[in-house]
């Protein structure tokens, strides 16, 4: 693991820890309850993708995703999540300096 993809460890793990005491702390299910417990679940899944040494590797092609862009969104999964991701930023992510 280099020191990006430890960094990105890193910030999974305290980003799961702060959506769980989201979740706990809720006391009615409502709207955000519901994309609390997506996002938490994206987390999880980049968290088993790192354990399993598969972190970064689009589901859909198998070829390694951009560093640029797992900096930019963690829970990424696709190349297909990046060409979304580039309809709704301003700037390519490939321009982007990281």
């Amino acid at each position: 693991m280099n020191a990006i993809q430890e960094k990105l460890f890193l910030e999974l793990r305290q980003t799961k820890i702060e959506l769980e005491q989201s979740l706990m702390s809720r006391q009615n299910r409502d709207w955000l309850t519901n994309l609390l417990e997506s996002e938490l679940r994206d987390v999880n899944a980049a968290i088993c993708k790192f354990e399993q040494g598969q972190y970064g590797k689009c589901e859909r092609t198998g070829e390694w995703l951009p560093e640029n862009l797992l900096q930019i969104i963690p829970t990424v999964k696709s190349v297909n999540d990046s060409e979304i991701v580039n309809r709704y930023y301003k700037k390519t992510i490939s321009t982007l300096d990281l």
